[in-house]
């Protein structure tokens, strides 16, 4: 969940690491550090905080001279955010530096052998026992770096994205992975290291992306060479071409990328089918479904797989594939999945979700799908990840890079494309009459225009916002297709506000949760014409009736919610099947206005990290 950044090459370094760190600090933000060689020594500067603070502080504590150079942004996992605890960690001898993503989940038994040898350590981190495990084995057998690197790495549990510096080998950055993401930019004369592409993205359009259990030797006019760990045999490097640009990861004139990535939605939910949805000739070509389309039609379920936003996307897919596919549908969160020794078998499609493709509980749950037997496909944004590499098919959303920690145009991207496989999969089996196959291409099509009208309720949900932000609780309802949009609503406050908030199908609020509404409660109703409509205007009297405060999301021209909610917010008309994908969007906005208004880091909230590469 923390962000690495390295450099080798002809160019300053300081400058690429910290504008690199900048761009990587969606992934953790709590401190941050950078090492420089400076063709003497190896400078370290590191500080809790964001890395903001770190270039202040190093810039009057570290000459930021040369041409090599390491940079982390951490998500804390072992150890309190702290100066000691930051990133990155020298050995005993000072020889060594390493940045670490990832847990090394024996780290215990590891420092108890490390201290008995005579170690300290000034931390509390599992990255410092990593470093001088790397020195120890070096010492003691004689070895090279890259050497030592594997032999230690091969006594470790857990897992990692590492780069590795020895002050004694300064033309090389030794870098490794497993279960966390590592890419290596390749340009003229230099390589540049990181977590993603981003970094490096204005100075080579070539990257290579390390697969688990590699390693590479990254050397000063030399050819990369990458190894297999475990037994140290060759690996082919396979260089490919970025798929982003540098202004897709820039604000764009917005105050925030959540702000900018909500605005995006139209676009890139048209970029998602542009190529795959054929309106007029009523075809969807998707090659990953269409080379797979037997696993699908014979399956006796499809198991859903995912965390947080994703989860909900696929709880949108459930009622999707369900009602146009008619074949079950289970949705597990990641994290629970292999733990529970679940029942897979080989007719069993697993579909993993996952914005980054890099999610640690999904992965997990894939390799288990697998193992079991079962056909796994993944839907990701981001190619060459790891879910889109360990999975037997799958389909790319095109959401671009959502920098945001706090998804938005990833959940509408990702039901874009569950839905296309719903409709392909309800053509195959003629479970959908021809008259609804069409009507439902017909009004995905149209789907990004009325996304774009649906954000201008963004003044309304402004006024709303600020009546609102200080409250300290708040209720989300929803039925049927629209009960997942209100966990996702609720989801959307809780991390960018810090505001309790809580998703339910509005028919359970009195199996519980009426008891907390009074006239101190706002209540957000998601209640379209279409779908469960009178079920929910009930739900809605019975708020009335206990003085709660009801925010509507209705329907434009909605007459009868009107007259009972306290306020509403007008959304244009869709089909029940296709509304979430526009009754996200004032609940985006509702949350983006709350969190401005009570001054919290909308991109970069509290204790959160976009990307979740530990368990």
């Amino acid at each position: 969940m923390c962000g690495i950044v390295g450099y080798i090459g002809h160019r300053a370094a300081y400058p690429i690491v910290i504008k690199g760190l900048k761009r990587l600090e969606y992934r953790g933000y709590d401190s941050a550090g950078v090492m420089l060689y400076d063709g003497v020594d190896l400078k370290v500067s590191k500080t809790k905080g964001k890395v903001s603070d770190l270039e202040e502080r190093a810039n009057n504590e570290i000459s930021t001279n040369g041409t090599i150079g390491m940079g982390h942004t951490r998500w804390a996992t072992h150890g309190v955010p702290n100066d000691v605890n930051s990133h990155p960690h020298l050995s005993n001898s000072g020889n060594l530096a390493i940045i670490h993503n990832g847990i090394i989940e024996n780290y215990e038994p590891l420092k108890k052998e490390l201290i008995n040898r005579g170690y300290t350590f000034k931390s509390d981190t599992d990255t410092e026992v990593l470093v001088n495990l790397i020195e120890d084995v070096q010492k003691k057998d004689g070895l090279k770096l890259g050497k030592a690197v594997q032999v230690a790495l091969n006594q470790v549990v857990g897992a990692y994205a590492i780069c590795v510096f020895d002050k004694n080998k300064p033309d090389e950055i030794v870098v490794a992975r497993l279960g966390s993401p590592l890419a290596i930019g390749v340009g003229e004369n230099e390589y540049f290291i990181a977590s993603d592409a981003s970094p490096f993205i204005e100075y080579t359009s070539n990257a290579i992306y390390l697969e688990d259990e590699e390693m590479a030797i990254v050397r000063l006019h030399k050819p990369l060479k990458i190894r297999k760990i475990k037994d140290d045999s060759l690996v082919d490097p396979y260089v490919q071409e970025l798929q982003m640009n540098l202004e897709q990861i820039e604000k764009g004139g917005y105050d925030h990328f959540m702000l900018k990535e909500i605005y995006e939605q139209p676009n890139v939910i048209k970029d998602t089918y542009r190529g795959r949805l054929h309106a007029t000739t009523g075809l969807i070509q998707m090659a990953g479904v269409e080379d797979n389309i037997e696993k699908f039609l014979y399956a006796d379920r499809i198991l859903i797989i995912a965390c947080g936003t994703s989860w909900h996307a696929g709880l949108v897919a459930e009622y999707v594939i369900e009602e146009f596919a008619r074949i079950p549908v289970e949705v597990e969160y990641a994290s629970e999945f292999r733990y529970r020794n679940p029942i897979i078998t080989s007719k069993d499609v697993v579909i993993a979700i996952s914005q980054s493709g890099e999610t640690a509980d999904t992965l997990a749950a894939i390799k288990l799908a697998k193992q079991k037997g079962a056909f796994v496909f993944g839907v990701c944004n981001v190619v060459g990840s790891s879910i889109s590499r360990e999975t037997n098919g799958g389909a790319y959303t095109h959401a671009g890079p959502e920098i945001g920690v706090a998804s938005t145009k990833a959940f509408t991207t990702q039901i874009t494309v569950l839905t296309m496989i719903a409709l392909r999969l309800a053509k195959a089996k003629g479970t959908l009459s021809n008259s609804d196959y069409f009507r439902y291409l017909q009004e995905l099509e149209l789907i990004p225009e009325k996304v774009a009208e649906a954000l201008q309720t963004n003044a309304i949900s402004k006024e709303i916002a600020a009546i609102y932000k200080d409250a300290s609780n708040c209720l989300y309802l929803g039925r049927g297709y629209n009960f997942p949009v209100a966990l996702e609503g609720a989801l959307k406050l809780k991390e960018i506000s810090y505001i309790h908030a809580e998703g339910y199908p509005a028919a359970e609020m009195k199996h519980g949760p009426i008891a907390l509404i009074d006239e101190k409660m706002p209540v957000v109703v998601i209640a379209p014409k279409q779908g469960h409509y009178d079920k929910v205007v009930s739900n809605i009297q019975e708020i009335k009736s206990r003085s709660g405060k009801i925010i509507a999301i209705v329907t434009k021209g909605d007459i009868q919610v009107k007259e009972l909610a306290d306020h509403v917010i007008e959304i244009p008309e869709t089909s029940d099947a296709l509304s979430p994908l526009i009754t996200t969007i004032p609940l985006q906005l509702l949350s983006y206005h709350i969190a401005v208004m009570r001054g919290c880091n909308v991109d970069q909230p509290r204790n959160l990290a976009k990307s979740v590469t530990v368990e």
